[in-house]
């Protein structure tokens, strides 16, 4: 079976709803996958032009992910303002958008380095042919690009679920639900619009105040619902989700009156850390309480605090 797996990186999608910004501006902090296990084939494809153009605010008009819209110039001069944050965030469009097998490529005219990306879900089967992209299809690739988004940058594999843009059911098998048992999310909203940015909402774990996990954008718990912003944090996805006839997944989601097509994940029970397990995670932090931010029993206490404990009372050396 594919393996729908996206690589993750540190920085994380800038979810800003207004341009191709919003990828950019915190970076890609992504560390995720869909499907059983499985990376992110290599980093390079092309976009294509159709007579469809979708228009973001900041000038960037992309005509379809066919094969030639990535020879526009308001294409090319967006990507060319910092090509290496570009370069990333068209990785994860591509992979969210395109199908397997197939890649979309785009050569920079002033440095003739050619950018190739590879489709792996083809969520927006439409919309790679060249047709122009369905409001399903930006919703999905949205919410694909933001189950795609944690805080650590810390390589996690999860099992994603849901319809692509023409309504198909994203194949899983039922060793994928066995293997990736833990609900965690629902992710929505449109990064196209220009106005709406991006939703995650928790799909039942809850974490405690001593867990911690890198998906923190759905599986919120205390004190960790701000902590992907821009993203918003919703809390239940059952208030504002339907799930399918076999209660594996969110068709739609209706958030401030706008109804959306949404990505679910699940994720191993193993990327849910505790402290006091003994192993002091990236999400943990040294300190004297039972709390990820302050956690002695597996990060021990922080060398700043070491001054404030008494010193050990020692025998006076002999004459």
């Amino acid at each position: 079976m594919l393996m729908k797996t996206l690589e993750s990186r540190r920085g994380g999608w800038g979810l800003y709803p207004t341009r191709w910004s919003w990828l950019v501006a915190l970076g890609v902090v992504c560390a995720i996958g869909c499907g059983p296990a499985g990376e992110l084939p290599g980093e390079t494809e092309e976009l294509g032009s159709t007579s469809h153009s979708l228009h973001l605010d900041n000038g960037l008009s992309l005509n379809g992910l066919s094969l030639n819209g990535l020879s526009t110039s308001s294409f090319s001069n967006w990507f060319q303002a910092d090509p290496s944050q570009r370069d990333e965030v068209m990785r994860y469009v591509v992979a969210c958008g395109v199908p397997s097998g197939e890649s979309r490529s785009y050569t920079d005219p002033s440095t003739h380095v050619t950018y190739t990306w590879s489709g792996m879900l083809g969520l927006a089967a439409g919309w790679a042919s060249g047709n122009a992209a369905t409001t399903a299809e930006l919703q999905v690739v949205s919410a694909c690009m933001a189950a795609h988004a944690n805080k650590f940058g810390i390589h996690v594999i999860v099992s994603l679920l849901g319809l692509d843009g023409a309504g198909n059911t994203i194949p899983s098998t039922s060793q994928e639900l066995t293997d990736y048992g833990v609900q965690e999310a629902c992710f929505f909203g449109n990064l196209f619009d220009g106005n709406t940015g991006t939703y995650g909402g928790n799909d039942g774990l809850s974490l405690t105040s001593s867990q911690s996990s890198p998906r923190v954008c759905g599986l919120a718990g205390s004190g960790n619902t701000a902590q992907c912003s821009p993203m918003q944090y919703v809390g239940s996805c059952s208030q504002y989700c339907t799930r399918d006839a076999t209660n594996t997944f969110y068709t739609s989601c209706t958030y401030g009156g706008v109804t959306y097509r949404p990505i679910t994940t699940r994720i191993k029970a193993t990327d849910v850390y505790s402290c006091g397990d003994g192993v002091c995670q990236a999400t943990e932090r040294c300190g004297t309480g039972t709390t990820p931010n302050s956690c002695a029993a597996d990060c021990g206490a922080c060398p700043s605090m070491m001054g404030e404990l008494p010193l050990p009372t020692l025998p006076l050396p002999r004459r």
